[in-house]
């Protein structure tokens, strides 16, 4: 099962560090029942895509979190074994929250040699990345400025990247 990671800069350097994206359970995004009916799509492209947005809408959390962090959203793309019925879908304590459409926990390890690529913005995005970051708890709470601020940083692309590049990504130049 192909599963997107949301993570920071800080993040995929521990995890390009210990070899492992963690060491369960492992919060991402992977195409579930629940995303096929929110997407209301069939086209498993399309349907990958939105689960890479759903992780990148999780990065930001976790940039907001963090105000150390570089301002740029991360996402690993990992295949892993299927995610056992029951732990596919939005987490129980989140409802019907969009935001956990096509939530999944993976319960073991994640070894890093998993991933198939990465995705990150672009440092031209840091600007909106940053304000939506900062935004994002209000547009949560429903102010629609705030969310527009959110859209924003939605607006910028993830650019791909191959597992090899992760060294250059985290700055270890190995």
């Amino acid at each position: 099962m192909r599963v997107y990671v949301p993570l920071t800069l800080p993040g995929l350097a521990e995890a390009y560090r210990t070899g492992e994206l963690g060491a369960g359970p492992v919060l991402a995004y992977a195409v579930t029942p629940a995303l096929r009916e929110w997407c209301l799509s069939d086209d498993m492209e399309e349907l990958e895509y939105a689960a890479l947005g759903r992780a990148a809408l999780a990065s930001l959390r976790l940039l907001a979190a963090d105000a150390g962090a570089p301002r740029r959203r991360v996402v690993v793309a990992a295949d892993v074994p299927d995610v056992p019925d029951g732990a596919a879908g939005a987490d129980p304590g989140r409802g019907p929250d969009p935001a956990g459409v096509g939530e999944v926990r993976i319960t073991g390890a994640v070894p890093l040699a998993e991933a198939a690529s990465v995705h990150v913005d672009a440092t031209d995005a840091e600007p909106d990345v940053a304000a939506a970051a900062e935004a994002l708890a209000a547009a949560e709470g429903g102010d629609g400025d705030a969310r527009l601020t959110v859209d924003g940083a939605e607006d910028h692309e993830l650019l791909w990247y191959a597992t090899q590049e992760i060294p250059n990504l985290v700055g270890s130049g190995d």
